[in-house]
């Protein structure tokens, strides 16, 4: 069989995350969500996103990178300005896959209002 290699970050909330106001959470949000689509648009992520009811509760999302190393791929899961700001965690790790499959489309889905 032929493999892919990929490196894999989950998002971790960590046992005490920093604590700050509502508009500065947003504004970190937002800045996440930035830098992941700046990655993605450069080719260095491949797909990411949140959990929904996930078994650890402190599991909050997973991020696909293509950049040839675990140590390329923490560097920049650590540059996230959630983890810089003390919101998120990384745990980060080599993940294989078929060759070809991760070109598979998903399941369309819509948050309930």
């Amino acid at each position: 069989m032929n493999l892919e290699s990929f490196e894999l970050v989950m998002l971790r909330r960590p046992a005490n995350p920093a604590e700050y106001e509502e508009a500065t959470l947003q504004r970190i949000h937002g800045e996440h969500l930035a830098y992941h689509d700046q990655l993605r648009q450069e080719g260095k992520i491949v797909t990411n996103g949140p959990l929904l009811g996930p078994p650890d509760e402190s599991l909050r999302g997973l991020t696909f990178y293509r950049v040839g190393s675990v140590a390329e791929a923490r560097r920049l899961a650590e540059q996230d300005p959630a983890v810089k700001a003390g919101r998120l965690a990384v745990d980060v790790m080599q993940w294989l896959c078929p060759a070809g499959t991760m070109a598979q489309p998903g399941h369309p889905f819509v948050f309930p209002e």
